[in-house]
């Protein structure tokens, strides 16, 4: 029940979170979730400080180059955008550490039955992760250069990206087959 319970909480916090625009509330609200946190708060803000930092700072830097281009740059705007992106983000990782997401979703079957897909996913591909990692570590005497990394990282990305593909294909049949979807043929 707790961890429905918290499942519902943090769906109305990220509904609520994506309406408000006030820099201040938002700012607010991380204060409380951050106390709320305890212990854990600065481990789990270093988490997401880590996770959104490249992609919010591509954006960032984008959306500055072309606002001072056009003369439009707001820094409300782009301090409103980071502070959402890290609560929202912050707040994830927050569940994900304090629920367990099998009896959260118990409620549903078929959520439940999707998740259990998409987590045997995530495990499928953490473990070939860590073989890529293991490989190319075994397969290089010397310190591994930043060249070589990227080439492992496209080749480990195009792997995964087939494997998706292939698996998402085989995962869909299986589903229609036990009657998942209504198929309108």
């Amino acid at each position: 029940m707790r961890d429905k319970a918290a499942l519902f909480l943090y769906a109305a916090t990220v509904l609520c979170v994506t309406l408000v625009h006030d820099i201040r509330l938002l700012a607010a609200t991380l204060a409380v979730v951050l106390l709320f946190s305890g212990r854990s708060a600065p481990r789990l803000a270093a988490r997401a400080g880590r996770a959104i930092l490249v992609f919010n700072a591509a954006v960032s830097v984008s959306y500055a180059a072309l606002a001072l281009l056009r003369g439009t740059f707001q820094p409300e705007f782009l301090l409103r955008m980071n502070l959402r992106v890290f609560l929202l983000t912050y707040l994830a990782f927050l569940l994900v550490s304090r629920i367990n997401p099998f009896r959260a979703l118990s409620f549903s079957p078929a959520l439940l039955h999707l998740f259990t897909l998409a987590y045997g996913q995530i495990i499928v591909f953490r473990r070939l992760f860590d073989d890529f990692r293991l490989a190319l570590k075994s397969r290089s005497p010397a310190r591994i250069g930043t060249r070589d990394l990227y080439r492992n990282a496209g080749a480990a990305g195009s792997f995964f990206l087939e494997k998706a593909l292939h698996s998402s294909t085989e995962i869909t049949e299986a589903m229609r087959s036990r009657g998942f979807f209504r198929d309108p043929r």
